[in-house]
């Protein structure tokens, strides 16, 4: 027989309502940036996945992640920067140099955003859609 959680519980840990609850929690420029991502990532592809991954007592929020047919990035926040890593960046072409860090590996890539840099939105969703193709091309 198979517990049943109730409907509170439930609702309370979907991973857009946890997203939803990290981005209100942080509450400043990170909180902003996240949701401002997270904004690009649903428009460049309505049918991504929301969830939360990797949550520990260290890290009770979780690393937000992306994912259509395979992780197309993560959002993670610390208190200088905003990391926004791409599980296949490596094999992504970007022509407008949006990876700035893990630029060495041969599989990630990753996007640092600080306090007041600005991201080309349309390169962004560009990456968001190389990313899906990516991963559903095989």
């Amino acid at each position: 027989m198979r517990k049943r959680r109730n409907d509170a519980s439930q609702r309370t840990e979907s991973p857009t309502r946890l997203i939803d609850a990290r981005i209100r929690e942080l509450g400043d420029w990170r909180g902003r940036t996240l949701s401002r991502i997270r904004a690009l990532i649903k428009q460049a592809d309505p049918e991504v996945v929301e969830e939360v991954k990797w949550r520990k007592p260290s890290n009770p929020a979780g690393v937000p992640v992306w994912s259509h047919g395979g992780i197309i990035c993560t959002g993670e926040t610390y208190k200088t920067h905003v990391r926004l890593t791409f599980a296949k960046g490596a094999s992504l072409k970007d022509p407008k140099r949006l990876f700035n860090a893990s630029l060495e590996g041969n599989v990630l890539r990753a996007i640092v955003i600080h306090p007041g840099d600005e991201i080309d939105e349309s390169a962004f969703k560009a990456l968001v859609r190389s990313a899906v193709a990516l991963n559903t091309s095989d």
